[in-house]
């Protein structure tokens, strides 16, 4: 009996789907909405074997949390549900990898938290400030530029990635020679066994993974050598300098932070802004509400793009303890996943999840993290520079339509590689 691939088998029950095979993550995005929405049906959360890799030996498997409140609850209580080990990969990542990717996104307190105040001392209002000024001239710059270069371009690297791109460059003091770069090395860390970023072959995708972060780690830690002897009002100047009760970040944990910081703050960021404008195109009546009163109506449509978009899928916790959270018992060792996109489908906690609704109140999506240390810590960043892009491109090219998107072949982020877009 011939077994039908996963990509060819419809979905109506859980086993017709493995969320653990990379074939599931290439399916039609409505497949993947029914699957969720099977997952989250069911009264207990599903556990699943985790994929096979070369570099990392069988885990244990994975709890699979597709339900808000379930998500909620795990984010709260960090002692119990760990992300020291690493929270951005499945598998228990090898020594090499954790070395050039262990930033406190895949740490626990006391060392989680004493990296954040390091981090946070050096974001001053006046640098924030200058930060925030620089996301609008940005945004302007872009507009213009689409304008100029006339309807038919790649959405994607003409306008997403640009604006992100060139603001964590210039807090971090990366010359604009550079920025290709690093823009070039950010997909390789975030491309999965996508074919156009990296390689199918898994060895070969792992030497590409750590070619780039050993690229990306050497390309900041030689500039904040020249900033100890030559600072600047730059965050890498600051980071370098930033005091805390005697506590200094290495050079490896600026290098980890560095990485955290472009694909956080530079990845998520770019396919936000990407599939807002594939929903506005879809959605006219959405389009046309948020002409109406783009200052008025602007906050309210980056929440709802954001819960839509999902940009991380996923992140993972290990358990610490055997511990009984909303009728379910987690046994020490075992690890859960914490589905965000589907946490903001969830239907009981959503009304129409599937619709893009701007006016949406209230809105507790979980598209920046859940409660607790976690939470995104450039958040506001982030919202400053989708609002500042959608503002700028509602006012000078209101009927800016995005086509069909090409989708990342990842399992962790929800990307867009490319759509074309017509005005």
């Amino acid at each position: 009996m011939s077994v039908i691939p996963q990509h060819h088998r419809q979905i109506t029950s859980i086993s017709d789907f493995d969320l653990s095979d990379y074939e599931f993550w290439a399916r039609p995005m409505a497949d993947r909405e029914r699957a969720f929405a099977l997952l989250r049906a069911k009264e207990q959360p599903v556990f699943y074997a985790e994929p096979p890799v070369s570099y990392a030996a069988p885990g244990p498997g994975y709890h699979a949390i597709v339900k808000h409140l379930d998500l909620l609850e795990i984010s709260r209580n960090p002692e119990i549900f760990s992300s020291g080990g690493g929270s951005t990969n499945i598998e228990d990542m090898p020594d090499d990898l954790a070395e050039y990717f262990g930033s406190m996104i895949n740490m626990d307190d006391p060392r989680h938290a004493r990296l954040r105040r390091i981090v946070s001392r050096a974001f001053t209002p006046k640098m924030i400030k200058q930060f925030e000024a620089s996301v609008e001239a940005t945004a302007v710059q872009i507009v213009d530029d689409l304008l100029a270069a006339g309807p038919g371009g790649d959405f994607v690297p003409q306008v997403a990635a640009r604006l992100p791109l060139k603001i964590i460059c210039d807090m971090m003091g990366i010359p604009a020679s550079d920025y290709n770069y690093v823009y070039d090395r950010s997909n390789i860390v975030l491309g999965g066994l996508d074919p156009e970023y990296g390689d199918t072959d898994e060895q070969a995708m792992l030497e590409r993974l750590l070619m780039a972060g050993h690229e990306l780690q050497q390309l900041v830690q030689e500039l904040a050598a020249h900033r100890v002897e030559r600072p600047t009002d730059d965050l890498i100047s600051a980071l370098v300098s930033a005091n805390f009760d005697g506590e200094r970040l290495t050079l490896q944990e600026l290098g980890s932070f560095f990485i955290l910081l472009v694909v956080a703050g530079n990845e998520t960021t770019r396919n936000a802004i990407s599939y807002g404008l594939r929903m506005l195109t879809l959605n006219p009546d959405q389009r046309a509400l948020w002409l109406k009163d783009i200052p008025g109506r602007t906050a309210g449509a980056v929440e709802e793009i954001v819960r839509l978009a999902s940009p991380v899928n996923y992140m993972r916790r290990k358990v610490t303890r055997d511990h009984l959270l909303n009728g379910t018992t987690y046994r020490a060792g075992e690890k859960v996943l914490l589905f965000y996109w589907s946490a903001n489908r969830d239907e009981s906690v959503f009304d129409a999840p599937q619709r893009f609704d701007i006016t949406r109140r209230p809105n507790p999506h979980v598209g920046f993290g859940g409660p607790g240390p976690h939470f995104c810590l450039g958040a506001h960043l982030a919202r400053r520079e989708i609002s500042a892009m959608f503002g700028e491109l509602l006012r000078r090219v209101p009927h800016i339509e995005g086509g069909e998107p090409e989708n990342l072949l990842s399992n962790f982020v929800n990307g867009i590689k490319h759509m074309d877009c017509t005005f």
